[in-house]
């Protein structure tokens, strides 16, 4: 019995290890400049910010992730991104589940906070998140994302709410 229980102790203590060092590397990573794979980051602050007049976002079509930082709280990840029309946009899936919404909880910061930073292919941008939870629009958007990504985002998950869409809108200096 004994010898069954120092066996648990030792399994335990292994177990600690691996839990510990992903625990450290969390932890460690949130005060990075930017995201990696697995953990979200600190700020984004490497790269020049652009200046001048909108970007034409189709050359977002051929690249896989973006890095989103919002800026209350200043915490960064990594996200997909599409354009359509002109426009860039971000979303999140699983927002109509319990766990998506604890899992996902950028989603509802933007919508509180829209304001953000970009960084992608090294160059960083001052954006504005504006969520779309209906219309027309969303035809496209689906597409786009679709057309990208295997993903299965359209207009009828956004509008109920099962996935939440954001326009990486201009910020002006006067909104929040």
């Amino acid at each position: 019995m004994q010898a069954a229980a120092r066996a648990l102790v030792v399994v335990g203590c292994l177990l600690l290890i691996p839990v510990a060092a992903l625990v450290t590397a969390a932890a460690k990573q949130r005060f990075a400049d930017g995201p990696n794979r697995l953990f979200a980051g600190g700020p984004l602050v490497a790269g020049e910010l652009h200046a001048g007049p909108e970007p034409d976002w189709r050359f977002v079509r051929d690249i896989e992730t973006i890095e989103l930082q919002l800026l209350d709280p200043p915490t960064s990840r990594r996200i997909w991104a599409a354009e359509h029309d002109g426009r860039l946009y971000v979303w999140s899936g699983y927002m109509g589940t319990a766990v998506g919404r604890l899992w996902k909880r950028w989603p509802a910061q933007a919508e509180r906070d829209g304001r953000a930073v970009l960084r992608i292919a090294g160059k960083r941008y001052e954006r504005r998140l504006v969520r779309i939870e209906s219309g027309a629009i969303l035809d496209g958007i689906g597409r786009a994302i679709q057309d990208k990504y295997p993903s299965q985002v359209t207009r009828a998950a956004v509008e109920a709410g099962d996935a939440w869409m954001f326009e990486a809108a201009p910020r002006q200096e006067s909104a929040p």
